[in-house]
């Protein structure tokens, strides 16, 4: 049998648009929760970061439960759109936005918070407004951890298993990622096409991490370069 690639592509589009979803909600959400103090901070961050301790069965049970025929958001995307994310790719997509949201948003609240105030406290006394602050000199100073939460984003959506196939279901050419593929490649006694896929992944996950791991080496060796050549 020769090995389709079809899982491989489907699964880099998946993690692809996932990392653009995360991104563009978890900036704003991370620098709201890392700059502002509310009641129930504690409760929203708990939901946030409750995908990273939640079996992926029981993330897909929930996406199924929402976004089901008779769910609210399945409801409501049948009646005003004519369309519907069960067993399809952008139930997949939803799928590794939960499970990768949780990381990107830990990893940019965690570096938000790192920056030091009293530049964004000296922006705003010369007469720049919060948006400017935000972009010129939060988002700037905070990008390493913008940066690695994006692998590891990227990183777990390419993974993802379990809640991409209660949610997506597994139609080979429609919605079979990698980790569907091995699994029912291993299932149906195809050893040779899970075992080349086993080491696509296995590569490319070792790639991210050491990659992720020498970025952060040289950029704390430039940082810290940066002050002694100064």
């Amino acid at each position: 049998m020769d090995l389709s690639f079809v899982p491989i592509i489907l699964s880099l589009k998946v993690a692809l648009a996932s990392v653009i979803i995360v991104t563009c909600f978890s900036i704003p959400i991370a620098g709201l929760m890392a700059r502002r103090e509310f009641w129930g901070k504690d409760v929203v961050e708990s939901i946030i970061t409750l995908p990273l301790v939640l079996p992926p069965s029981v993330i897909g049970f929930m996406l199924l439960v929402v976004f089901g025929k008779n769910g609210p958001l399945g409801v409501f995307l049948e009646q005003f759109f004519h369309t519907r994310v069960v067993f399809t790719i952008e139930g997949a997509v939803i799928a590794a936005v939960v499970v990768s949201f949780p990381l990107m948003y830990q990893s940019v609240r965690v570096a938000m918070e790192n920056v030091d105030q009293n530049l964004e406290r000296a922006a705003r006394t010369l007469g720049a407004r919060e948006i400017r602050v935000f972009f010129t000199i939060t988002l700037p100073l905070a990008w390493n951890g913008i940066i690695a939460g994006l692998v590891l984003a990227f990183a777990r959506s390419l993974g993802e298993f379990g809640a991409t196939l209660m949610i997506a279901g597994n139609i080979p050419g429609r919605t079979q990622t990698m980790p569907l593929a091995i699994y029912f490649a291993n299932e149906s006694g195809d050893m040779r096409t899970a075992s080349i896929l086993v080491m696509i992944m296995t590569s490319f996950s070792f790639l991210v991490i050491y990659g992720l791991n020498r970025w952060g080496k040289g950029a704390r060796r430039d940082s810290r370069g940066g002050g002694t050549n100064a």
